[in-house]
């Protein structure tokens, strides 16, 4: 145990980390620091094309095996199974209405692509390498907790409805487009893709991910500090309780599949992460009821800055723990 806090202190004492926890902390402290909107978004633009490219780009020289399709499966499977667990963690420990619960459960089965981004980061910082097809992975964990989600919404009797608008949404989200896109790209062009843009995608990429998240804590302090009235102390409760539950599944998947140290953790990451960008625009047009100010402040103010400061690390040195590394 001791080792294994050893690690996670390590861990957190990050680049990446720490700006996500200046930019909490001067939100909260009601700062005047500010990002821009325009570089924000172009931040994430770049971030989501360089992961998605290397990604491609490792598939190409790995090829597609049994490894992959049951990684694949393996992150398929806990985006349908984890909201059920959601919802009824949510039922018991919250005062959630079922549609309520149901929108939440479907932001935790989904994933957050930024959490996962800096999880690749914390990895590589500690020298350890991970299966470029978990890019492909966290494409596959987007849309699947949607549709157990409705299901479940469908059961309490509310209008649920999956209709051509809501799968435009889902698959043609703007995120999981330049992902797959840039991941395809990168499976196409390979090594000698990359070695065209290398000086692009590789060495700018942890100073990048730092201002992004730096501007990703402004947010979310913005988003606690909103908070109240809307979150009870059962709702924030779940919100750092659920990543872990989710990061239990996520491991044992991994170790049946036989990912690496590095795999482990990010399929821990994916499984513990919620969605604040796809699965809200989706909510909105297939539970217009459900209450946004809830699943946005608990995904984005509450468990995005858990998994942040707590969870990657803590994960990590689970996987390090549990798969020899």
């Amino acid at each position: 145990m001791a080792d294994l806090l050893a690690v996670a202190g390590d861990n957190l004492l990050t680049p990446m980390i720490l700006c996500f926890a200046l930019g909490l902390f001067a939100s909260i402290a009601r700062s005047e620091l500010t990002i821009p909107e325009a570089f924000a978004k172009a931040m994430s633009i770049y971030l989501l094309f360089a992961i998605g490219f290397k990604g491609g780009v490792a598939v190409a020289g790995h090829g597609i095996d049994g490894h992959v399709i049951m990684a694949l499966v393996g992150g398929i499977a806990l985006s349908f199974v984890i909201p059920f667990a959601a919802f009824a963690l949510l039922r018991v420990m919250t005062g959630l209405s079922a549609v309520d619960a149901a929108a939440v459960a479907a932001h935790y089965g989904s994933i957050s692509i930024v959490t996962f981004v800096t999880a690749t980061s914390v990895i590589t910082g500690q020298g350890l390498a991970f299966e470029g097809y978990m890019v492909a992975v966290a494409a596959a964990m987007e849309a699947p907790a949607i549709v157990s989600a409705l299901w479940l919404a469908a059961r309490s009797g509310s209008g649920a409805r999956m209709d051509a608008r809501l799968w435009h949404e889902i698959l043609l989200n703007g995120s999981i487009v330049l992902l797959v896109g840039s991941f395809l790209i990168g499976a196409v062009t390979g090594a000698e893709g990359m070695a065209r843009i290398d000086a692009f995608i590789v060495a700018p990429f942890q100073g990048i991910l730092c201002l992004f998240l730096l501007d990703m804590g402004l947010v979310a302090g913005r988003g606690l500090r909103g908070s109240k009235g809307v979150l009870g102390l059962g709702t924030i409760a779940f919100g750092m309780v659920m990543p872990m539950v989710g990061a239990a599944f996520g491991l044992v998947v991994a170790l049946v599949i036989g990912l690496s140290v590095g795999g482990t953790a990010l399929m821990m990451t994916l499984a513990a992460s919620a969605s604040y960008i796809a699965v809200p625009a989706a909510m909105r047009v297939a539970l217009p009821e459900a209450n946004p100010s809830v699943y946005l402040t608990l995904s984005l103010g509450v468990t995005f800055p858990f998994n942040l400061i707590f969870g990657i690390p803590a994960y990590l040195a689970v996987a390090q723990t549990l798969s020899g590394g």
